[in-house]
């Protein structure tokens, strides 16, 4: 697909470090699966592995976490 960022590169599967922010609390996933520009390197996630991001990121601030960083394991 065409990067809507740069508007030149092209994307190609990937793996990004996400860094969310919840209240005070600052979650880092490593290894998370994307599709990345080969120009710009913005990334873009599916619907399904932002929603279980967000999930964890919430699981992290209930359990009182103010940095967590968190490596998805491979699929």
């Amino acid at each position: 697909m065409k990067c809507t960022a740069c508007k030149h590169g092209e994307t190609k599967k990937g793996k990004v470090t996400v860094t969310l922010e919840r209240n005070e609390a600052i979650i880092i996933f490593k290894d998370v699966p994307a599709m990345v520009c080969q120009v710009c390197a913005s990334y873009y996630l599916d619907s399904a592995t932002t929603e279980m991001l967000l999930k964890k990121a919430e699981e992290a601030v209930r359990n009182g976490s103010e940095l967590e960083i968190i490596k998805l394991k491979a699929a």
